[in-house]
Formats: C-alpha cells, sequence, structure tokens
C-alpha cells in the first residue's frame, strides 16, 4: 500500500509492511550497540534514534517491515550475522571494464594502451584499479606525466601515485587561479597550511571511523569551509561539499583513500617536526618534551602495531602510505609538507626486517597489509623469496615464516565459510581447506555450516588442519547431522588418535553414509580397517561398504618392511575396495616389504587400478615375473615415468 496521507497513523505501521531505507549507515556517526539494547516494540513509544534503529534492525520494532541499509563494510559488520537475511556487494571494475575506462578517458589511443600497460606491470596499481576513483586518479596522473613529457619514471607503487596527484592538483590550481606561469615543483608554503589541516582533518576523523564531516569539525582543525573549498587545488578534485542535510551543510573527500593518504602525510609531518601532543597515541614510542629522538623504524612500528588491533583495518591503507612516504623519491616530491626527515639507509633496512618479523595473532587477510608496505616501500624480497620458495624441489621441509603464510584462515573466516554453507541456496559444493590450521576452535565454527540442512557440500579436503581427536569429534556430528551429500573426505597430516577413528568409522558404518573416497594417512588407514575389518567380512546387511572407493596415499611416510606386512595384512581382509595405491618416496621397503606387496599383487581378490611406487620396486616386480599383472605394470610405468 502506498500512503498519501502524512503522519501516518500508528496503527498503519504495525498492519502493513514496510520498506525503511537507510542509506549510508558509515556516514550517519549512530553510536549502535546490539548488546545493551533497550528492547522497544510499541511504534508510539519515544526512544533515541540509536535505539529505534537498533530495534527494527533485531526486529523488535515493526517485525513485519523490510530493512534496507547501504554502508561501507566497517559499519556493517557492526550488525549482527544473525539480523541479516541477505548481503549484496557493489563490486568494483573487472579487468575488461578497467581498460574500457582508461581507453574512454584518454582519446590518444597510444597513450592508453601505455597506460594500461604500465598498470598491469603493478599489481597493487591494477588491484586499486577495481575502484573507479582510483582509475580516474592515476588517469589523471599518468595523462599529465606523458603529456608534459617528464622523463622521471611512471608510479609504481600507491604513495608514488597519490603524491603525483597531489601535485598535480597544485599545478591545476596555479593554473586555474593565474597565479603564475611557472609550475612549482614542490607544495608552495601558502599551500602546505592548508593541506596539513586538511590531513589533520583527515587523521582525526579516520581515526573515528568518519567519512563525512561538518562545519565545526573543519574549524576545530582550524579551517575555514570556502577556504577549503576554493584554495590550494584542493577545492574540485581533492573536497567537495555534499547536498544539505537539515539544512546543514556536509563535507566529504572525493574519496576514503584521499583521506587516508593526507591523514599519512600529515602524521609523517607530526615525526619530522616532532609533534609530542600527536605522537603520545602510538603506546611504546618514548616521546617526552627533553628526549624526542624515537627513530623512524621504531615510529612506524609502534604505528603498524595500532592498525593491526583494529577490527575492521580501518588504518591498513593509512599505514601503508605512511610506510611509502619514507622513500626519498616521494619525500622529493612533497616537500616542505613533509618537513625534514633524516632517514638513513639503515633505518630504512630496520623498518623493512621489523615489518618481516612482526609476529600477529589477527586473520591473516590482515596481515597481509604488512606485505602491502614492503611493496610500498619497494621491497620486493618477500615476493622473491616466495617465488623461490615454489621453484624449489624441497618445498617440504623449508619452514614459512608468518609473512609468507598470510593467506591462511582464522576463526573469523570460519565462521564466513559456515554461513556460505548455512545460506539458502548454497552452492558451495568442493571445499578445500587444507593447510589452514583449523584445529578445534576452526572445526567447531565449521561444523555450525556441516550441520545445515541447506549444506550441499560434496567434497571436503582437510588436509594438514592440525586437527584431533576432539576436532573429530566435532566433524562427525557435524557429518552424522547431514551426510547424505558428501561423497570425498581427504584427512591426510591430521593426528586423529585412536579414538578419532573410532568415531569416523561410527560414521562409515551409517547407513546413510554416501562417501566414496576417503584419504587419509597410513596409520589412520590402519586403524580404520581394523576397526571395520570384522563388519565387512561377516555382516551382509552393510555391504554397501565394499563400494567405498579408497585411494591410499602413503607418500614418503617411511615405511619400513614390517610397516608393508600391517598395510598388506589389513588390504588382503577387504582386497576389492582398493584402487590407488601411493608408495612413492618410500626407500626402506627392502626385499621383505615388496615381497608382502607383490604377494598382495598376486591375490585373485586384488583389484587395484594405479600403483605408484620408486623405481626400485619396478626392477623387483619384473624378477617376480608376474605377467597376469601386466595391465597394472604399464599404469605403474606411467607413474613412474
Amino acid at each position: 500500500n502506498i500512503f498519501t496521507d502524512w503522519p501516518l497513523r500508528s496503527e498503519n505501521l504495525d498492519l502493513c509492511k514496510l520498506l525503511l531505507i537507510f542509506d549510508g549507515l558509515d556516514e550517519s556517526r549512530l553510536s549502535l550497540d546490539f548488546t545493551i539494547t533497550k528492547v522497544i516494540s510499541d511504534v508510539t513509544q519515544k526512544s533515541s534514534v540509536c535505539e529505534l534503529l537498533t530495534n527494527l534492525i533485531q526486529g523488535n520494532l515493526l517485525r513485519s517491515a523490510l530493512i534496507w541499509i547501504t554502508s561501507r563494510p566497517a559499519a556493517a559488520n557492526l550488525i549482527p550475522s544473525r539480523c541479516v537475511d541477505r548481503v549484496t556487494e557493489v563490486r568494483g571494475f573487472t579487468d575488461e571494464q578497467k581498460e574500457e575506462y582508461f581507453r574512454k578517458r584518454l582519446s590518444d589511443e597510444e597513450r592508453s594502451s601505455r597506460i594500461i600497460s604500465h598498470i598491469k606491470s603493478s599489481r597493487s596499481l591494477h588491484i586499486m584499479c577495481r575502484i573507479p576513483v582510483f582509475c580516474w586518479i592515476t588517469a589523471t596522473v599518468l595523462e599529465d606525466m606523458l603529456t608534459t613529457d617528464q622523463r622521471e619514471e611512471l608510479p609504481k607503487t600507491l604513495t608514488d601515485m597519490y603524491s603525483h596527484f597531489l601535485l598535480v592538483q597544485m599545478k591545476r590550481k596555479k593554473h586555474k587561479y593565474h597565479e603564475g606561469q611557472e609550475m612549482a615543483q614542490e607544495v608552495v608554503e601558502a599551500d602546505r597550511e592548508v593541506l596539513l589541516k586538511l590531513g589533520r582533518l583527515a587523521y582525526e576523523h579516520l581515526e573515528k571511523g568518519s567519512v563525512m564531516f561538518y562545519q565545526e569539525d573543519l574549524e576545530e582543525c582550524g579551517l575555514n569551509p570556502d577556504e577549503a573549498l576554493v584554495y590550494s587545488g584542493v577545492c574540485t578534485e581533492i573536497f567537495k561539499r555534499e547536498c544539505v542535510i537539515f539544512e546543514k551543510p556536509v563535507y566529504c573527500f572525493v574519496h576514503l583513500s584521499i583521506q587516508e593518504f593526507l591523514a599519512a602525510v600529515y602524521m609523517f609531518h607530526c615525526y619530522t617536526n616532532k609533534d609530542i601532543e600527536v605522537l603520545k597515541q602510538f603506546p611504546g614510542t618514548k616521546w617526552d618534551n627533553k628526549n624526542s629522538d624515537t627513530y623512524l623504524d621504531v615510529f612506524l612500528s609502534r604505528v603498524m602495531d595500532k592498525s593491526l588491533k583494529s577490527k575492521n583495518g580501518h588504518l591498513d591503507l593509512f599505514v601503508r602510505f605512511l610506510h611509502g612516504l619514507t622513500l626519498e623519491s616521494n619525500q622529493k616530491i612533497l616537500g616542505s609538507l613533509l618537513g625534514k626527515a633524516e632517514i638513513t639507509p639503515e633505518i630504512i633496512q630496520r623498518t623493512v626486517n621489523s615489518l618481516k618479523e612482526k609476529k600477529t595473532k589477527i586473520a591473516p587477510d590482515r596481515s597481509i597489509n604488512i606485505f602491502q608496505c614492503l611493496i610500498e616501500m619497494n621491497d620486493l624480497s618477500v615476493s622473491q623469496e616466495i617465488q623461490e620458495f615454489l621453484r624449489s624441489e624441497n618445498r617440504s621441509e623449508k619452514e614459512l615464516s608468518e609473512i609468507h603464510c598470510s593467506a591462511l584462515l582464522s576463526d573469523t573466516h570460519c565462521e564466513v565459510v559456515a554461513s556460505a554453507l548455512k545460506s539458502r541456496p548454497s552452492h558451495l559444493v568442493h571445499l578445500d581447506l587444507s593447510g589452514n590450521y583449523l584445529k578445534y576452535p576452526g572445526m567447531k565454527l565449521l561444523t555450525g555450516g556441516l550441520k545445515s540442512h541447506n549444506c550441499k557440500l560434496e567434497s571436503l579436503n582437510l588436509t594438514s588442519c592440525r586437527l584431533s581427536e576432539t576436532s573429530c569429534d566435532s566433524l562427525v556430528c557435524a557429518l552424522m547431522s547431514n551426510p547424505s551429500h558428501l561423497t570425498e573426505l581427504d584427512l591426510s597430516d591430521n593426528k586423529l588418535q585412536d579414538s578419532g577413528v573410532k568415531l569416523l568409522c561410527n560414521f562409515l558404518e551409517s547407513p546413510d553414509c554416501q562417501l566414496e573416497a576417503l584419504r587419509s594417512e597410513f596409520s589412520f588407514i590402519l586403524e580404520m580397517l581394523t576397526h571395520l575389518k570384522p563388519k565387512i567380512r561377516f555382516d551382509c546387511k552393510i555391504c554397501y561398504l565394499s563400494d567405498l572407493y579408497f585411494s591410499f596415499r602413503l607418500r614418503s611416510c617411511k615405511l619400513s618392511s614390517y610397516s608393508c606386512s600391517l598395510l598388506v595384512s589389513a588390504l588382503k581382509s577387504n582386497p576389492s575396495n582398493l584402487r590407488e595405491l601411493d608408495l612413492s618416496g618410500n626407500n626402506k621397503l627392502k626385499d621383505e616389504g615388496l615381497h608382502y606387496l607383490c604377494d598382495f599383487l598376486g591375490s585373485p581378490d586384488c583389484r587395484l587400478e594405479i600403483l605408484k611406487s620408486v623405481i626400485i620396486f619396478l626392477f623387483h616386480f619384473l624378477s617376480l615375473n608376474h605377467c597376469n599383472y601386466l595391465p597394472l605394470f604399464f599404469c605403474f610405468c606411467v607413474a613412474v615415468f
């Protein structure tokens, strides 16, 4: 129903289905607390806006109403997931759209092609070009540099790009206000004062998570609103006035990244000029009026620590810019805006080492910002080390530091994965979590999704997830709650122990179990066969277990001849299930162990289709002249050679 009479009567609000649209939750500055909320269900009850909004979102007020909220992720994440039915992400440019933008933005085809080629050469720039505003900034800078025949190298980092962007705006301001024909390559004193005030505004509100400002906010930073809008070249390109809300002007930067860059410029200026009051907010730095000689690497480390403690990462890009400003090339561009800093190669190296050695207990996708800071400092050592590791032949013998493994899942991400499994409809059918240290807490969160009847998962890889018997208990409970879809499970390299194996065997014996492929390490396979062997032998009611397809991967398990005897004994008790056996990398089987294996291959019940092993086994196999197993031998030859 569309009501033309206003105001609406309270009884209509309760009876009709309403759509409430809240645009820009992150810009509202409302303090939403979903833990201590006064319950409001009566539409006639007077309450604060914050209380009304939290009760609307929680469904206490106007239960039949539909609510649509637009917000940046930081503010949206404050809303409990239980209150959210659907999340829609506004995505940026695709790779094709990035190219389309630059070709439309620049009429010169040769120039646009060169810009596109340059962006593709820098991964950080190419990723950022998902954001349309960043494409505009990039086009503005590179077009200016290519048009004016500047011989300097094109920007490859974000800090370099934004530094040049600021310089371009200063040059345009001079043209616009006829302040002389000579274009200064450094920020002049008149511009410097206003830009630092804008930087202070940017930083103070970045700390608060604010992107919208009012006139009083500008005045607190010593800014005249008109001056901020029309002076120093930032009027139309960096800072703008938004539409009037309740007859009150609202201001914002053109994009959050520009606010973050100016905030970093301001903070670097505070460091070089020893602004004690500002710098004291970073714990661990020894600032006082008598001794303010804290080294830059120590200061940057404290700023990084503070950013890593942020739950939503609102200081991540700010910290990246701050590290990028340590480069002499960027200091030369911004000149007096940063102040004079004595940064020696030793300090730069200490900063790099500090970043690489920093250990955190935060979500890995947040700690990857440390890697991004290194890139801003033109240090590509981590990337090179990773490439070298991937090219090496003995990767399993090398240990990687946390900076090399910043893509591992955390508990927070396990919740996200579980949410995807519980969604209706859930389209996730193959899930590979191998190599993530889930342990019990992560497994417990994940099982919340596996239990859901909306979960349609068909294959699950939990290799090297550091699962214990306790984790196994959670997993089995989840699988028994919703067993009908999962057909492949990989639990290799987990210390499940006897109790965990028994729990899994209970699941395998369940009539609802649809598993077709189960993979694990040697000890688990033997334990599982030990528990299942009597059932498989004698109970015809569970003959469906004979259809279970086993793929044994025992590569590099240091098997001895005794291990072989145990394995063969287990396989002979139920030989028809095994289709693939991988024994490559086991060089201690000896003749006795090989005899055991060949004896198993000679069994009429053996259905082995693929056998992989060391080449010495090939010659021993030939010497025994098992001509009846020529098809297996050919498959084996392909595997070896």
